[in-house]
Parts: structure tokens; C-alpha cells; sequence
């Protein structure tokens, strides 16, 4: 069979619609105050909240294809199967249906004519075996053998895997809502499967294309498990690795959604000079920074904007590595942008973006990379020098001169690793590490740190800054302009940095002015009214909102009005806020200062 990627993703949601779910739009890669984590790694992160229990706008059944990004594995990318931008398709019961519908809707949707149409034949599963912890998952073992006995199946057991913990449990994290899974899987080898053959005998033959989270347990502690009194359903189904499966093909770039791309830097370096794996790289890397750049992540030397760089520029060196050194990574973009932009609203919107943020990247990093390979040429010349009078080995690039390549040259970290690799060297990364310090350029922790939904943390103090970001944005549209929108935040426990679009440095007075209408609804002890209206009808009232497209239809308006009913701030948000200003604090900007084009940036705190 051959089924393309957009005839999945659109299947998907249509079937899901079919069973009674709303159907939401992706999140954008950004998690909305979340300084924990970098970009959303899993389509389940950005329902975290609802999955906890908050009420969802579009009540208890939702289905959406989630944009996600992971940058761990990024030296691997290349090989067959790893990316780092990918799309999760995903359908949730919020305390509505549980195990039996969830699992009925997986088979058929797998294995139906009108659907997918997998031979049945070909597709094993697996379950959670039970431990000291919690039982063997007896309910879905049931459920699926009546399944395959409506259909005319007789498998047994032998299609079932019972595995540990480590691969059919899922958890939030130490404590909160967990429970078993299982996971289907699609036999990829040649005929039908041996008899006794799934996941537990030959995980080589079998590959993963759907996986269904039951959370029905609260964990309290870590020897104790209470069952949650609404579980719900989270599942996952990767697009890209669906779309290899169920066309049996080796590697994602055979697939729709690469092997064009692939075709077009053959033909743009010439064959003699094409490298497979340069190509992978750089078809990779621009399709995740062209959807980073629709989300808003522009190139800088820290947080999101150092991944977007770091792709941005390994793009780019693939090129220069097949002899290819004239500016190009704009024209693989918008082979991107035209396959994305009737999907994804923040694509279309934003393409004139996507391209000219390319470009001035490309001619950025153009003028210095050839500079900067020669002068690692001569550092390795010159450490090659020394250490052979010496009558030693070079081995190491001295952490200080690795971090001079990236201060003057604008070189990654990751980039001079490579380039010493190629070389048969190692760089003093210990060293590089304390160079960076000294000069507090770069913090690149969070990009490990785990996921969870909301601020750093649901405390008062990140709460009570949250409040604080909107009316600092109500501030500045009253000092500046309607011509000021938000351009990004981040929140911790001890302040506030929030990102605005304004072309010019505040003058004290403006300043002094956006402190003082804060400081005013705080004194005044506003209170806080959360109400839930039709998108389009929030648009028409003049409701200011950011990022309008990441928004469910059914959206959220926070308004903070004063006891005698002056409206300090009507904003379009996710929560969560505080009820009332008062006992907030003194609101007070330590610092403003551009961010990158058109955009300043303000770090604030609340003084006590």
C-alpha cells in the first residue's frame, strides 16, 4: 500500500471526529510560561493542566496532530529513524471513556477499509505485567481478545507482550497521575509473523505506531497508589514513523514528508557531490526552524533561540561540506512552507518571516564560517606545533580557545566539537563550560530539564507574577501604543522577563509611567474574573491576545477590574492567575533592553 502523510494526519481527525471529539489546533512549540523546559517534547505536554483536572473549553473528547521538538538526540540525526521536529497525533478522554473504547477505536482505526486498512495479521500489542506497585493489566488483556474475537482472530496470548514498568507504565513524575499502557505494534518483517512472534519475543521485526496511556492511579507517595476518581485516556501515534510503517520503508526520508527535499539538494550540489547523510541533516534542520520561526523563536545566543542557531548553522556547514557555499537554506524552507502552511496557521502567517529570518541568519554566519573553519585550522596547526616539540600527542582543544570560536566566530560549542572530531580531537568542554560562565552568555540547563504544564511552578509567587506580565502589558500598550504586543515571557519564582514589540529603548519617564499604572490596580486589591467565550467573538471585542492560532475555539478571557469597575487588563491567556492584587507587592523594573528587531525586553519583580 502507499498512503502519504497528509492522508494520515487528515484520516486521523476525521475519524476522531467522528467518534463525538473536538478537534483542537497544536500548541505551539513554545510552552506558554514554562522556563523548565525549551519546547514541547511530547503532544500530551501542552494538556498537562487538563489532564490534572482543569476543565477544558472543549469539553471531556479532544483529538490534534501536536507539533513537538527534541534536540537530545540531535547527533544522531541522519540515521534512519531520528528527528527533531515531529508531529504527535493524539486523542484524549478527560475522565469520559476509558480502556474498552480507547482500545476498540485504536483497532478499528488501524485496521478499517474506510480507515487505514492494516492487515490485521500484521499488528501484536503490549501490556503492563504488574509489580509490587500495581496489578497485571487483566482489563486490557480482556479487551483486546474480545476485540480479535468480534473480528474473526483467533491470537490468544501470542500476540500479547506482558512487559515491566520501564516500557507499559506512565507517570507525570514522582508523584500525581500514572497508570499502565499499551502499545501497538506493526510487524515489519517479510510475510506474516512466525507463530509466537510480537513485541516481547522479537522487538527487532516489530515496530511501535500507537501507544494508549491509561492514567486511572494517584500516586501519594512512592509506596502508595490510589485510584483517581475520573482516569483519563492520553494517546500517541508518531506521523512520521506511522508513515514509514505503514508504507514499509526503511528510513522517514523516504517518505512524502522528506524525499522531495532530499531531491532538491541533490540536484543543487550535484550528484558527484552529494552526501546522504549531509542531505538528511540539513532537510531536518530547516524543517525544524521553519517551524520554530513560525512559533516565533528567532536566532540568539541563548534558550530557543540557540537551538534555532545551532540548526540554523549545522544546516549550513552540511552545505559547505558538499562543496555548496552560495545562500540556499531560504529556498529548502519554502519547500517546507508550502507543505505546512494549509495545515499549520502560524506557517502560513508567518512565511514571509520564516524566509527573511533565514536569510539574514545565513548571511550572518556566511561571512564569519569560512573566518572561522581557518582559524581552527591554524589553532590546530599551532597546538600541533606545540605539543609535537614537547613530544606529545595532541588530543585537546583547550576549552578557552574553543569558547574564542564561539565568541568571535559565532561557533556553537557543537560545531567545534564536530569540526575537532573530524580532526581526531577532543574539546576541553570542563573548560569551554567555565569560559561561558565567566561571560554569562549562554544557559543551556533547561533544554534537560522536565515537562510539566503551566508556570515553573502553580506557587504564589509565579502565579502573582503571571497577573503581574498582563497588566505590565496593559502599561506599556497605554504608554506606548496599541502597536505593543507580547513577544514572548518567561517566569520564575523571583521575577518576570517579558518580550514586547516596540522599535526604540524606553526613556525613564515611560518607564516610571508603566511602573506606576501596575503599581495602581495592585493598590487598588483588583480582582481577577475568568470567562469563556467563542474565539472569534473574543477577536471582534477587542480582547487583546498573542498567538491567536495556538488558542482552542473556545478560549479563555481573564479580565482585572477595580472595585469601582475600571478594567486594568482584558487579556486572552491559559491561566493560571491570582484571584485578587492585593498583597502582591511593588512592582518594580529592574532592566529594559532590546531583545532582537523591533522586539525590548523588561525584567521585572515584585518587591514585598
Amino acid at each position: 500500500m502507499h498512503i502519504t502523510s497528509t492522508e494520515i494526519r487528515s484520516k486521523y481527525l476525521e475519524f476522531f471526529k467522528s467518534k463525538q471529539h473536538a478537534v483542537i489546533p497544536s500548541s505551539s512549540l513554545v510552552p506558554e510560561n514554562d522556563p523548565s523546559v525549551l519546547f514541547n517534547t511530547a503532544g500530551m505536554q501542552p494538556l498537562v493542566p487538563y489532564l490534572l483536572g482543569e476543565k477544558h473549553p472543549n469539553g471531556k473528547r479532544l483529538a490534534d496532530v501536536q507539533k513537538c521538538v527534541r534536540t537530545g538526540d540531535i547527533d544522531d540525526v541522519g540515521d534512519d529513524t531520528h528527528l527533531t521536529f515531529f508531529e504527535m497525533l493524539g486523542n484524549w478522554s478527560l475522565g469520559d471513556y476509558f480502556k474498552t473504547d480507547s482500545i476498540a477505536w485504536s483497532w478499528e482505526f488501524l485496521t478499517d477499509k474506510k480507515w487505514l486498512g492494516l492487515d490485521p495479521r500484521m499488528i501484536s500489542v503490549t501490556v503492563f505485567e504488574g509489580d509490587k506497585n500495581a496489578p497485571l493489566d487483566e482489563e486490557s488483556i480482556a479487551i483486546w481478545k474480545n476485540v480479535w474475537k468480534k473480528n474473526g482472530l483467533d491470537f490468544g496470548d501470542e500476540r500479547i507482550a506482558r512487559l515491566p514498568a520501564e516500557d507499559n507504565w506512565w507517570a507525570a513524575g514522582p508523584t500525581g497521575p500514572c497508570g499502565p499502557d499499551t502499545e501497538i505494534f506493526y510487524y515489519m518483517g517479510e510475510g506474516l509473523p512466525p507463530a509466537g512472534s510480537n513485541k516481547g519475543t522479537d522487538s527487532k521485526m516489530w515496530m511501535e505506531i500507537w501507544n494508549n496511556v491509561f492514567m486511572q492511579y494517584n500516586r501519594v507517595d512512592a509506596n502508595t497508589l490510589v485510584p483517581l476518581p475520573a482516569p483519563c485516556v492520553d494517546t500517541g501515534m508518531g506521523l512520521e514513523r506511522c508513515t514509514v510503517t505503514l508504507n514499509h520503508m526503511k528510513s522517514v526520508y523516504e517518505t512524502d514528508l522528506f524525499a522531495p527535499v532530499l531531491a532538491r539538494i541533490r540536484e543543487i550540489v550535484g550528484t558527484e557531490n552529494y552526501t546522504e547523510k549531509s542531505a538528511r541533516i540539513i532537510a531536518d534542520h530547516i524543517r525544524a526552524a521553519t517551524q520554530m520561526i513560525a512559533d516565533g523563536v528567532i536566532p540568539k545566543n541563548v534558550d530557543q533561540g540557540y537551538i534555532l542557531r545551532r540548526l540554523i548553522r549545522r544546516a549550513i556547514r552540511e552545505f559547505y561540506k558538499m562543496g555548496y557555499e552560495q545562500p540556499i537554506i531560504a529556498e529548502i524552507a519554502k519547500m517546507y512552507i508550502v507543505q505546512f502552511e494549509g495545515i499549520y496557521e502560524s506557517v502560513r502567517v508567518n512565511k514571509e518571516k520564516i524566509v527573511e529570518e533565514l536569510m539574514r541568519e545565513e548571511e550572518r554566519f556566511g561571512k564569519t564560517l569560512k573566518d572561522g573553519i581557518k582559524e581552527f585550522e591554524k589553532l590546530v596547526r599551532g597546538f600541533a606545533i606545540a605539543l609535537e616539540r614537547s613530544g606529545q600527542k595532541i588530543t585537546i582543544i583547550a576549552g578557552e580557545k574553543a569558547f574564542r570560536l564561539y565568541d568571535t566566530y559565532g561557533f556553537p560549542i557543537e560545531m567545534t566539537e564536530e569540526l575537532a572530531h573530524e580532526a581526531g580531537l577532543e574539546v576541553d568542554k570542563t573548560g569551554f563550560n567555565e569560559a561561558f560562565e565567566k561571560h554569562q552568555e549562554l544557559s543551556r540547563t533547561a533544554s534537560e530539564g522536565k515537562f510539566k504544564g503551566g508556570l515553573a511552578d502553580s506557587g504564589e509567587e509565579t502565579t502573582a507574577l503571571h497577573t503581574a506580565t498582563h497588566l505590565l502589558l496593559a502599561g506599556l500598550r497605554k504608554v506606548l501604543g496599541d502597536h505593543v504586543f507580547q513577544a514572548g515571557s518567561n517566569i520564575t519564582t523571583e521575577r518576570l522577563r517579558f518580550d514586547f514589540t516596540h522599535g526604540e529603548k524606553m526613556t525613564p519617564e515611560q518607564l516610571k509611567a508603566v511602573e506606576e499604572y501596575v503599581n495602581s490596580a495592585i493598590a487598588t486589591g483588583a480582582t481577577m474574573i475568568m470567562k469563556e467565550v467563542p474565539k472569534e467573538e473574543a477577536k471582534a471585542s477587542g480582547v487583546v491576545g498573542s498567538f491567536w492560532e495556538k488558542y482552542p475555539d473556545i478560549v479563555k478571557v481573564y479580565t482585572l477590574s477595580g472595585p469601582d469597575g475600571t478594567v486594568f487588563t482584558r487579556e486572552l491567556c491559559g491561566g493560571p492567575h491570582i484571584e485578587t492584587t492585593a498583597g502582591m507587592g511593588t512592582f518594580k523594573i529592574q532592566k529594559e533592553e532590546a531583545s532582537s528587531a523591533g522586539v525590548r525586553r523588561i525584567k521585572a519583580v515584585l518587591e514585598k
